[in-house]
């Protein structure tokens, strides 16, 4: 018998839910409509029979902040930093504002242009044409099995996801700066970078987690081995270090290796744990943005810089790029507990089981305070993964997880409204969609 659900110890207990405001559409149902209304008003003399229709409440901006209370003003100002999310206040914030009602988040579909809606993979297309095979050449081995574990990953059966990000902010870029809709080749270049540094990751990734399947098919070191799959990840990311020295330009070189760099220190925040409850979720959010969200935001500056030289567009670039990439992650660790294997094309609660306590077992632990030591010992006792797991789905842990990646997709909507209107722009705010809409 499962325990019954309590608040969580030290945090502020949940809020009563606000009842929802009184919009024109509730009003709609109310007695006293044109003229004959109003005369059965008069004559009956029923209260509120002839009373006017109310003009309609002008509607709150979609992308603004103002008039929200202050726990989600503090949220919306502090999801607009540039800084990696590692201060423990702000735990406190995201424990007061998932209290809130859904009904008063802001909806990220909602966009400040009236463009075509634009499809981004078809918009990207002609950019990341050729993509995988422009890859393939940058790892030109004389060794016959190097190349073939190199190819492995750039099968071209992946999404894409990174390079259709990169190429769409570089042309929303240059078109801000002097409307050419044309992608640079050191832009394109970037594109093919961050997919390489990307996949060297995840051959790494593969070989710490020991997971044996990833994309529908068996990873790396299944079939080669731990020591060969280390060899080629490394192999990877020194093609597209060779890469990216090539393009030339100092500051692209400075802005691209801090993702190496954080994508390591990612790894160790990963490897370890905190006791206090609040600096766990800080912690979370920031292995998030290191191992996740850091290559897009830091790939989306790159291509703004090489498109135009205004530090306030690379400010603009680089918050998209973080928002939606933290966005992203929260989404997949949702997945975790909501997919199939077979959508993922990889096994199911495999974060439990690796011992990582992603946003929906973090929400969850408000409820159920008897996951915290599960927490602590990272799931390791037998039982131990399954229970958490019912925990999980007995909570609103995943409810909760994907409002704070909606949060996130609205700020990066937000940001990348501040850029001249045109497709590409457009393209942007509908990715952000798609990351929260995605099952796999």
């Amino acid at each position: 018998m499962s325990p019954t659900p309590r608040p969580h110890r030290g945090l502020p207990p949940p809020q009563k839910k606000p009842s929802s405001p009184i919009t024109p559409q509730r009003l709609r149902g109310k007695a006293g409509r044109g003229p004959h209304a109003r005369q059965a008003g008069r004559q009956s003399r029923v209260p509120g029979a002839g009373r006017r229709r109310p003009k309609p409440y002008p509607a709150r901006p979609a992308l603004s902040c103002a008039g929200w209370p202050g726990e989600r003003r503090q949220m919306c100002r502090f999801t607009q930093r540039s800084s990696t999310l590692s201060v423990p206040k702000i735990c406190n914030i995201f424990w007061r504002f998932h209290h809130a009602s859904p009904s008063h988040l802001c909806s990220c579909s909602k966009t400040v242009s009236n463009e075509k809606y634009q499809d981004p993979f078809q918009l990207g297309r002609k950019d990341l044409k050729n993509l995988y095979e422009d890859i393939k050449k940058e790892l030109l081995v004389s060794t016959a099995e190097l190349k073939e574990m190199c190819d492995y990953y750039f099968d071209g059966k992946g999404k894409a996801f990174r390079p259709m990000i990169v190429v769409l902010m570089a042309r929303a870029c240059n078109i801000h700066h002097n409307n050419s809709r044309e992608v640079q080749a050191s832009q394109r270049s970037v594109a093919i970078i961050a997919e390489m540094i990307h996949t060297a990751s995840l051959v790494h990734d593969d070989v710490i987690d020991d997971a044996n399947s990833r994309r529908g098919k068996m990873t790396v070191n299944q079939i080669w081995g731990e020591r060969k799959a280390v060899l080629a990840g490394d192999f990877i990311l020194s093609a597209a270090s060779v890469a990216l020295a090539r393009i030339g330009n100092t500051t692209i070189i400075s802005v691209l290796t801090q993702v190496i760099e954080d994508l390591v220190r990612g790894e160790f925040l990963q490897l370890g744990s905190k006791e206090n409850e609040n600096e766990r979720f800080a912690h979370y959010l920031e292995k998030t943005f290191k191992k996740t969200a850091s290559l897009i935001a830091n790939s989306c500056k790159a291509v703004s810089i090489l498109g135009c030289p205004d530090p306030k567009v690379h400010e603009i670039a680089y918050q998209y790029g973080k928002n939606v990439g933290i966005a992203f992650q929260l989404i997949d660790d949702v997945l975790d507990f909501t997919s199939c294997a077979d959508r993922l094309g990889k096994p199911t609660a495999a974060d439990l089981k690796l011992g990582l306590a992603t946003g929906p077992v973090l929400f969850a632990c408000r409820q159920f305070p008897e996951m915290n030591a599960m927490i602590m010992r990272r799931f390791s006792k037998p039982g131990d993964v399954e229970r958490a797991r019912k925990y999980v789905l007995q909570s609103d842990g995943v409810q909760q997880t994907t409002y704070l990646a909606q949060r996130y997709c609205h700020e990066a909507t937000r940001e990348i409204s501040k850029l001249r209107p045109s497709p590409e722009r457009e393209a942007l705010i509908q990715l952000t969609e798609m990351v929260l809409m995605r099952d796999k």
